[in-house]
């Protein structure tokens, strides 16, 4: 991003999904990201990176524009050792801004670090008085008679100095330190007690000093260092780099030496050449161990050049069926669809793979079989290589991955996203409802193009991106959402309807944690489709309600809008079945609560202050125990000046306290509100005939 052109800061999680339409520049967000720091090739190419209509601005600017930045979590142990070479808190230091302009050169800045340049005036005063009482009771000794009222009085003058002063910094310090420099001690008998005394206010207001000296950890060089040398490698992968059944390797060697090709054709030769470097053969190798002796001036072949050329041969193969069984058993593990072996064969100027499986045992050429396994293998080779032992914890930046898949295969490429993020963050573009989980909608990410023509990326799946032609970015949401709820009329799941996506958010998480601790054990899969707000509820009611003629339970929140549709509902379609209309303020006992006021109202107050880091006055300054939350945040955030979003502010809320609440887990969550939210559950579980 440039100062001027961004497409906005986009939050990740473990997993994270840009969804949008074609060419609304998902891929435009994963490649500058792999360029911040690639595990391969990766470098920034002015042509292809360059925003258009401002390469003539940009190629002559000095310096350089910002291309990318991404702010990182440091985790402890990092944020420990800065803290050690900085002299800061480690708290200062847990988040680090790393950015890369586009001629290549990395900037580092640590946002959150701001080192002390004043003391605390009373601290200072403080420091200055005690001394000047200790020092009027000490007793004097023969020799330093007048010494006693000289330290006296430059300690009145050095008093005076932090008075006079609006604040106390390193000049006030200074001040303080000559006003005390004027009494020479050196004079003084070895047992005055006036010496020590009067010495240690200068080491005091020396040690004051260096607290407010420490250089902006963004001007120490070991620190910025540090954190280059430990900022995560990105490994990218686009379906343009599946690989053929049949490599032509005079062809393989020409493009791998080549320079300025094309996306397809460098994306193509990345591929072979991490699929060379599994093999432990060159091409070159492969090549020339598969070339047959041949006679010098129509002489014979000598039997030790047939020989030798016969070793060459074997020895190629053994090393290929070896590279092959070692694919085959790593692949194996690494995905359960299908029990594939792989076989490498070269003959001549050419290189195959052939695949066959136990419900398949005949061979056939890799492009024989479907393209969802050529990006599986083509993948799995690149992250294999690429997240090699040096990049253990590199981030994954896949474009458009299992496009070509089924989507139940889909599906499992979804969970398979689940096990890969245990070791390392991924982040993928999609438009296929399939890989999005409806159960962590909060990973997904809406891509669309802004009015300006820029690529713009919100959390905010209902917000509106433009005009008609731009709206169906977040289609693939939607969709997803409907397939859930189509499948759990299939196989018998209990919806509970809620208002709106941040209910959803939260109850899923109560569901996820309540299941943990071993206190829910539903009989029948919860899920919790949102209604769009109050007025969407009786609709969605009349639809559930005729699949089985089963009314759904409803959960509302107590607040005016709630209780008004929950009367409707007790009078009119569940006058027969009121038990089933929920409201939030029966489980937390609190009038006119709300779905947030179930949770833990310290993580409320800590995740709104974070996201909220730059508003004036901090909102835990603010909150009262013991009445509804959320009216209480937008009347701080009215009185200061902060911007909540609407509609959409609670969404996002809520899916920052989600992820902390699952980080957390279980045991972080205080017993009395486990045993609140397990009477909910126990409620949202009626007994059905």
């Amino acid at each position: 991003q440039s100062s001027e052109i961004n497409s906005g800061w986009i939050e990740t999680d473990d997993v994270t999904a840009l969804i949008g339409t074609n060419e609304s520049g998902k891929t435009n967000i994963l490649v500058p990201l792999w360029k911040l720091n690639p595990a391969n090739e990766g470098a920034i190419d002015f042509i292809a990176d360059y925003p258009r209509k401002r390469y003539n601005e940009f190629r002559n600017v000095t310096p350089q524009p910002c291309f990318i930045e991404a702010v990182f979590e440091v985790g402890n142990e990092l944020a420990t050792q800065l803290a050690a070479t900085t002299g800061l808190p480690a708290s200062e230091l847990s988040e680090v801004t790393i950015g890369r302009l586009f001629d290549g050169v990395h900037t580092v800045n640590f946002h959150n670090a701001k080192p002390a340049r004043v003391i605390e005036k009373k601290r200072a005063l403080d420091l200055v008085s005690q001394a000047e009482s200790e020092l009027t009771g000490l007793t004097t000794l023969k020799g330093d008679e007048t010494l006693k009222p000289e330290m006296l009085q430059a300690v009145k003058t050095a008093k005076t100095a932090l008075v006079d002063a609006r604040e106390i910094g390193s000049a006030q310090l200074d001040h303080v330190l000559s006003a005390l420099a004027i009494v020479k001690v050196g004079d003084a008998p070895k047992s005055s007690t006036l010496v020590p005394r009067y010495q240690r206010i200068s080491d005091e207001v020396n040690t004051m000093k260096e607290e407010i000296s420490h250089k902006h950890p963004n001007d120490v060089d070991d620190a910025t260092q540090l954190v280059l040398e430990k900022m995560p490698k990105f490994v990218y992968y686009s379906n343009y780099g599946n690989l053929d059944s049949e490599i032509y390797l005079p062809h393989v060697i020409q493009n791998m030496s080549r320079e300025g090709l094309g996306a397809k054709e460098a994306a193509k030769a990345r591929t072979l050449r991490v699929l060379f470097e599994f093999v432990r053969l060159s091409p070159q190798e492969i090549l020339e161990l598969g070339q047959e002796a041949k006679p010098i001036a129509n002489q014979k072949l000598t039997q030790e050049q047939i020989d030798e050329s016969s070793e060459k041969t074997k020895e190629r193969s053994i090393l290929l069926t070896s590279a092959s069984a070692d694919l085959t058993q790593k692949f194996r593990k690494w995905w359960k669809r299908g029990n594939y072996a792989f076989r490498f064969q070269a003959d001549g100027n050419h290189f195959r793979i052939w695949v066959s499986d136990d419900k398949r045992p005949d061979e056939i050429e890799l492009e024989g079989r479907s393209t969802g396994l050529q990006w599986f293998l083509s993948f799995y080779l690149v992250f294999l290589v690429e997240r090699s032992e040096a990049h253990a914890d590199a981030i994954l930046l896949l474009d458009e991955p299992g496009l070509s898949l089924h989507p139940h295969a889909q599906e499992d490429l979804s969970a398979f996203f689940d096990g890969l993020a245990e070791t390392n963050q991924l982040m993928y573009t999609s438009h296929s409802p399939f890989l999005i989980d409806s159960d962590r909608l909060d990973r997904a990410r809406k891509v669309f193009v802004g009015d300006d023509g820029e690529t713009m990326v919100t959390a905010d799946l209902s917000s509106k991106e433009g005009d008609s032609e731009r709206r169906s970015a977040g289609y693939t949401v939607f969709a997803a959402l409907g397939l859930t709820v189509a499948e759990s009329f299939l196989i018998g799941c209990e919806p509970v309807l809620v208002e709106g996506q941040s209910d959803q958010l939260y109850l899923s998480a109560i569901k996820s944690l309540l299941i943990a601790a071993g206190k829910l054990k539903p009989a029948r899969e919860l899920i919790f489709p949102p209604t769009g707000g109050t007025k969407g509820v009786k609709a969605v009611v009349s639809i559930l309600g005729g699949r089985d003629e089963q009314l759904p339970v409803t959960l509302f929140d107590s607040d005016d809008a709630g209780k008004v549709i929950v009367k409707a509902l007790k009078n009119g379609t569940y006058s027969g079945d009121q038990a089933l209309v929920l409201e939030v303020e029966t489980f937390t006992g609190m009038p006119d609560s709300e779905i947030e006021d179930l949770l833990p109202s310290e993580v409320i107050v800590r995740e709104l202050d974070r996201w909220q880091r730059g508003a004036d006055v901090q909102f835990e300054e603010e909150y009262k125990a013991g009445a509804p939350i959320i009216p209480q945040i937008e009347e701080w955030a009215k009185r200061h000046d902060v911007v909540l979003q609407k509609p959409g502010w609670k969404v996002e809320l809520a899916k920052r306290i989600k992820k902390k609440l699952l980080d957390g887990g279980a045991a972080a969550v205080p017993v009395p509100i486990l045993e609140r939210w397990t009477m909910l559950f126990e409620a949202l579980q009626p007994a059905r005939p």
